[in-house]
């Protein structure tokens, strides 16, 4: 975009996942606490410091997305069901800004916090170093979550594959510099199973959400 800044920041939230483990549900349009997970999701980002720029919603179309107009640009993967790493090329194929936040749709807890955590690695001094290429959230356990990141838009475009289609998100990390960013379990929850849902739900009550 004209006039981007230098530390301007775009975001892919890939909401396009079958939702297996969920009997085939569409995970984007599950709620938790009265409210879907891709709209707690967009909210995070909506609520970011400075502000995201273009955000980009990979997965079938929305009428929930309209509220948000032109901030939001709705697109698919093609063949659609390519996995996502195919979601992200799609989406990155949209993004104008220097660093992009990649997320799943599936984590109802992330917060503002857990993105300027992920941001100040990337604009101040990063741990992993002044030429981190991604920062992502490490959940407690010390797993990594390549779906809660920020990424140097240079180094993601280095990094996807020229056939994404079926690829791992954890091989785009190969041969990067990357920034950890230790989460709580909480913000690192993500519901893929109905069992996870019901955490989520049960959290979400809880917190009053």
């Amino acid at each position: 975009m004209a006039g981007m800044a230098a530390d301007g920041w775009d975001a892919v939230v890939l909401a396009g996942g079958r939702g297996r483990r969920l009997g085939g549900a569409d995970k984007a349009a599950v709620t938790v606490g009265g409210r879907t997970l891709l709209g707690r999701v967009l909210s995070a980002l909506l609520a970011a410091e400075p502000a995201v720029g273009r955000m980009v919603v990979v997965g079938p179309p929305r009428l929930e997305l309209d509220r948000y107009g032109a901030r939001v640009v709705q697109t698919v993967e093609d063949p659609p069901g390519g996995g996502p790493v195919a979601g992200l090329a799609a989406g990155f194929a949209w993004v104008r800004a220097p660093f992009v936040v990649v997320l799943a749709v599936d984590m109802p807890f992330l917060t503002p916090a857990h993105l300027a955590a992920l941001r100040a690695e990337m604009t101040t001094t990063p741990s992993a170093g002044p030429d981190a290429d991604v920062a992502l959230l490490v959940d407690p356990d010390g797993r990594d979550q390549p779906l809660a990141a920020v990424w140097r838009v240079d180094a993601l475009r280095a990094a996807l594959p020229a056939e994404p289609a079926g690829r791992a998100m954890r091989a785009l990390l190969a041969g990067r510099t990357v920034a950890r960013v230790p989460a709580d379990a909480r913000g690192c929850l993500d519901c893929d199973a109905e069992q996870d849902l019901m955490t989520a739900r049960a959290l979400a009550a809880k917190m009053g959400l």
